[in-house]
């Protein structure tokens, strides 16, 4: 009877647990689906980068010959040619862009964070109307003002600097961050505000010795974004640098290619490589902060 009935456990525990195993089963392998979709969908939109990664390698003839990713003869001199191909090195026209970002990062910082500040906590008369004329003037363009600032900065004789890229970053120029920081300070309790000045300080006390060191994800946020969007900026500055010395990077690619058709693809492309190293260096250290800054200020 012990036998038996322990058989009879034994079975009765086997199927109660095949559901349970089929059940598995069917989620592993819809996960293993799913994975095989996405990395199919990542190979898709990662061609164009491993295209022009693998046609960095090739000769001008091979470049357009061949539409693969496998190359069988790798020539590593367009690197040396697309360095010294232009008038200058092109560790000139990596340094200007690195000014320019890191120009453009510290007045998109500063003028924003207090701009924000402004919106989100003081009180002071049309604050609304402001407010929402500047949320208007996201959905302006550019090209409708390009015309009286280029003709601003020339009488200032900024045209051929890193100015007029530059100085407009510290006016709160840019409201997309101004209203990305709104949101996040609006997600700060007022009762640090109110300890705040219990102690004895001020607005700008308040802002940065409480609000400010609490934004760090946004901050972080607003500085991978301006990084990203100035380095990769070509009109702008094609209007404003039109100087050799002064190019960006942007500005210098677009000089491998000759109107006669007499193109530079592979040092084109091979430097092309090089200026997109930087951007994948602030995703990569970056992509921690920029996930959390986007989370947390309310836009999903």
């Amino acid at each position: 009877m012990t036998i038996s009935s322990t058989r009879t456990a034994h079975t009765v525990s086997q199927r109660r647990e095949t559901p349970r195993s089929s059940t598995r089963r069917l989620k592993t392998a819809r996960g293993f689906g799913r994975h095989c979709a996405l990395i199919a969908l990542a190979i898709v939109m990662l061609y164009p980068l491993l295209w022009m990664l693998a046609s960095s390698f090739r000769s001008s003839d091979d470049i357009f010959r061949l539409s693969g990713i496998w190359v069988t003869h790798f020539k590593t001199g367009n690197y040396g040619k697309g360095w010294n191909g232009l008038k200058f090195p092109f560790g000139l026209y990596l340094i200007n862009s690195a000014i320019i970002a890191a120009g453009a990062i510290a007045g998109n910082l500063i003028s924003c964070s207090m701009a924000a500040y402004a919106f989100a906590r003081l009180r002071f008369r049309f604050k609304r109307t402001l407010f929402a004329i500047m949320l208007i003037t996201i959905m302006l363009p550019m090209h409708v003002v390009i015309v009286p600032q280029y003709i601003l900065f020339s009488r200032m004789g900024w045209l051929n600097t890193f100015l007029p890229l530059i100085v407009p970053k510290f006016l709160a120029t840019d409201a997309f961050f101004v209203f990305l920081m709104v949101q996040f300070i609006r997600g700060i309790p007022r009762e640090l505000d109110d300890a705040a000045r219990l102690d004895g300080c001020g607005y700008f006390r308040t802002f940065t010795r409480v609000i400010l060191p609490l934004m760090k994800p946004a901050l972080a946020t607003t500085a991978i974004f301006t990084f990203v969007w100035t380095w990769n900026d070509f009109f702008s500055q094609l209007i404003y640098l039109t100087a050799p010395n002064v190019y960006s990077v942007p500005v210098a690619l677009r000089s491998f290619v000759d109107a006669n058709g007499d193109t530079s693809w592979g040092p084109l492309f091979a430097m092309s490589v090089v200026a997109l190293l930087p951007v994948f260096a602030a995703f990569l250290f970056g992509q921690r902060f920029l996930t959390r800054g986007i989370s947390t200020t309310g836009i999903k």
